[in-house]
């Protein structure tokens, strides 16, 4: 299959004039940080964990518990592999339901300053798709929850959809989320996907129609994830209140769980879009601030593990 270039692969699922209003631009800022010793993260490989169940396992036991999913994001390689495998056991182990692991791209379109800063710096590194695959190999038998990749088109499609699947299957991965695949052309992803056991998340937005609404509900997978705002992803001081109402507007359109993403940035967050009726939320640009900025990956990890638990108890 031939490779378009990025500025030619439609978006997710979503008309011009969404697209218009979900991807803005944003400024990369890399710099340098220290990177874990390699030891630290073999020394664990040995041990596992309970398997993780699937996706939609994962959303119908929380719901036989009344229970709300936390879906953290953090990018791959920021500031090293090494670090990204510790910190996915941290996330784990601080009660993440499901993890979502982004690989770095160089035109993230849907991502904020946040978020394409860490991918610069991941690339910087030197980090690609194979040494990903090869941390994940090791970590994710170590995981009791699933992790659900966050990868653009083009990554995909230069390795083939088919082979790209195969191997992040092999890897351990249960799901995927391609933010900028239009729902039109998602069959041979779906399909491919499908084959894998891989469950494939597609998005919604506050400015797609109804009628588009239902038709991506319906092809989803494992959940709906609802963008919360226009715009990129990144923190913001409030969630919109219209959210609540998309929920309910999604919610009489299909019986899958739906998670909320994009500004969600901290426990007070957390709890009112629980409480407007989200079966999960997703918090990325807070988490990857914290590995990206922190004086050291340990330094890091460790706020990563405070803040984790701060969010799990709004949830409780």
């Amino acid at each position: 299959m031939a490779v378009a270039p990025f500025s030619s692969v439609p978006r997710v699922g979503f008309s011009n004039s969404e697209t218009h209003l979900l991807f803005g631009s944003g400024s990369a800022f890399p710099s340098k940080r220290l990177s874990l010793s390699s030891k630290a993260f073999k020394s664990m490989a040995a041990l596992t964990a309970a398997p993780a169940g699937g996706i939609s396992e994962t959303f119908d036991d929380l719901r036989k518990r009344g229970q709300v999913a936390l879906i953290p994001y953090i990018t791959a390689g920021d500031p090293d592999l090494p670090t990204t495998a510790e910190a996915l056991k941290v996330l784990d182990s601080c009660g993440s339901d499901i993890i979502e692991l982004g690989l770095p791209y160089s035109d993230p379109l849907a991502d904020g300053p946040v978020i394409q800063a860490a991918a610069t710096r991941s690339l910087a590194r030197g980090t690609n798709f194979d040494a990903v695959i090869s941390m994940l190999r090791e970590v994710l038998p170590q995981l009791s929850c699933p992790v659900s990749l966050f990868s653009y088109y083009n990554p995909i499609l230069k390795r083939g959809i088919g082979k790209f699947m195969t191997i992040i299957k092999d890897a351990g991965v249960q799901g995927l989320v391609v933010p900028d695949v239009p729902l039109e052309e998602t069959e041979i992803l779906r399909m491919e996907s499908s084959k894998n056991n891989i469950e494939l998340v597609l998005l919604t937005t506050p400015t797609t129609p109804t009628d588009r609404m239902k038709s991506i509900v319906s092809a989803s997978e494992g959940f709906v994830y609802l963008v919360s705002s226009v715009g990129v992803t990144g923190t913001r001081t409030n969630v919109s209140a219209r959210v609540q109402t998309l929920l309910q507007d999604i919610k009489q359109a299909t019986s899958k769980p739906v998670a909320v993403g994009f500004g969600i940035s901290k426990p007070e967050h957390v709890k009112q879009v629980a409480e407007w009726g989200a079966d999960g939320v997703i918090v990325g640009s807070a988490m990857v601030k914290l590995l990206g900025e922190a004086k050291s990956p340990e330094e890091g990890l460790k706020e990563l593990e405070t803040f984790t638990k701060s969010l799990k108890a709004a949830l409780i």
